[in-house]
C-alpha cells in the first residue's frame, strides 16, 4: 500500500495538507494523525467498511471497541442517547481534552465501531492538528492508537512512520504527543461513573467534579475473558518484544534485586534494560532509561521507552513500581499490562 505522508508543523499548520488527509477519510480510507495523548489510526466511524480497515491495519480483534473522535460537543447528541447530567458536566468542564466518555449508542454507530456493544466511546480531542482534520473531514473519526495491536502506543512521529508506513492510506507527522498515555475512559451509562481506563485526567479530578467515581475491578487483575467495554481492557496490550517485569519494594531492595538479576541475565547471554525515575538511575548497572523526575514525565515517556528498548535489542526489561495515586494509576495500569501482570517482590 502506498501511504501519503504529510509533515505538518503544529505551529504553522499547512491546511492544504490537512485537506488531502481529510479527503482520504471522507473516501473511507485510513489516516494516522497526532493527538494530545498518542497518535491515532483513524477512519470514518459511520462507515463499516472503513472501520474494518482499522482492524486490518492493526491486526486488532473486532470485539475491541473504538473511540469516536468528534470536533464539537453538539455532535454527541447525534451519536449517543440517554445523556446524563454528569456526562454533560464532563463535556462542559473537561472537553476538549484527554477523556473519553461511554454512553448508550444510537443506531447510526455501527456495531463494528462499538465492538458489538450497545454503547459508544466518544472523545473530543484538544490537539490542533487532530481537530483540524476532524473538522475538515466532516465526519466523526473512529481512532485507536496507531500501532500494531498489542504493541506500545506511539507518541513520536518517527515511531509511527517506522511501524505503520505502508499499512495505512495516510500519515500525518506532527511532532510528539503531550501526555504520552491514552485518554481516561469513563463509563457514564450507570448510576455511578466508572473508570474503565485510567489516564491523565485522574480519579481525584473526576471525583471533585462528579462526586463518587469508581475504578473498574478488572483494572487490578488480568481478565482476558471479559467483554471489553473500552479499549485496553482485553487482550495483550502495550507490550514490547522483551519480557517486562515490575519490581516492587523499598528502593535499596529494588536496586539490589535488579542488579542481581542483571548479573544473572548477563551470564545467560541476555541483554537487560531498566526503566526508573531520574533520582534512582545511578543505582543500576544495566542499560538504563530515565523516565523522568515526576509522574507526569514518566507517563509522557513510558511508551517511548518501551519502543526504544526494543530498538536496542533488549531481552528483559525491569521497571520500578510507581505510586498508584494521581496519574500513577494510569502508569501502573499500562505497566502491568505490558508486563502481563508479572511483579517481583524485592
Amino acid at each position: 500500500m502506498k501511504t501519503i505522508i504529510s509533515n505538518i508543523d503544529i505551529n504553522n499548520i499547512d491546511y492544504e495538507e490537512i485537506k488531502i488527509q481529510a479527503k482520504l477519510l471522507r473516501e473511507g480510507k485510513t489516516v494516522i494523525f497526532p493527538t494530545e495523548t498518542v497518535y491515532g489510526l483513524g477512519a470514518n466511524a459511520l462507515d463499516e467498511s472503513a472501520v474494518k480497515k482499522i482492524y486490518e491495519a492493526k491486526g486488532r480483534p473486532s470485539d475491541n471497541p473504538l473511540i469516536v473522535h468528534i470536533y464539537e460537543k453538539e455532535e454527541v447528541c447525534d451519536l449517543a442517547k440517554d445523556i446524563s447530567n454528569k456526562a454533560k458536566l464532563v463535556m462542559e468542564k473537561l472537553w476538549p481534552g484527554p477523556i473519553t466518555i461511554i454512553l448508550n449508542k444510537k443506531d447510526i454507530i455501527p456495531y463494528r465501531t462499538s465492538g458489538g456493544l450497545d454503547t459508544v466511546a466518544i472523545r473530543m480531542p484538544s490537539h490542533i492538528i487532530a481537530r483540524a482534520i476532524i473538522k475538515e473531514a466532516g465526519v466523526p473519526i473512529a481512532a485507536p492508537s496507531a500501532n500494531i495491536s498489542g504493541r506500545p502506543s506511539p507518541t513520536k512521529a518517527k515511531h509511527v512512520y517506522e511501524e505503520m508506513n505502508g499499512r495505512v492510506d495516510g500519515i500525518v507527522l506532527g511532532g510528539d504527543s503531550n501526555f504520552g498515555l491514552e485518554s481516561t475512559v469513563l463509563d457514564l451509562t450507570g448510576e455511578i461513573p466508572m473508570i474503565l481506563r485510567p489516564g491523565s485526567i485522574t480519579k481525584e479530578v473526576l471525583e471533585e467534579l462528579l462526586g463518587e467515581v469508581r475504578l473498574d475491578p478488572s483494572l487490578s487483575k488480568k481478565e482476558d475473558n471479559q467483554k471489553a467495554k473500552a479499549p485496553g481492557m482485553k487482550y495483550k496490550h502495550y507490550s514490547p518484544n522483551a519480557d517486562v517485569y515490575i519490581i516492587s519494594g523499598k528502593r535499596e531492595n529494588v536496586a539490589t534485586k535488579i542488579n542481581d538479576m542483571i548479573k544473572s541475565n548477563k551470564e545467560k547471554g541476555l541483554k537487560t534494560g531498566v526503566m526508573c525515575i531520574s533520582r534512582n538511575k545511578e543505582f543500576y548497572n544495566g542499560e538504563v532509561i530515565d523516565l523522568g523526575s515526576t509522574l507526569e514525565e514518566v507517563a509522557s515517556n513510558l511508551f517511548d521507552a518501551l519502543i526504544e528498548m526494543d530498538k536496542k535489542g533488549i531481552d528483559v526489561i525491569y521497571s520500578e513500581e510507581f505510586p498508584k495515586s494521581g496519574v500513577g494509576q494510569a502508569i501502573m495500569n499500562r505497566l502491568l499490562k505490558s508486563a502481563g501482570y508479572k511483579v517481583i517482590k524485592a
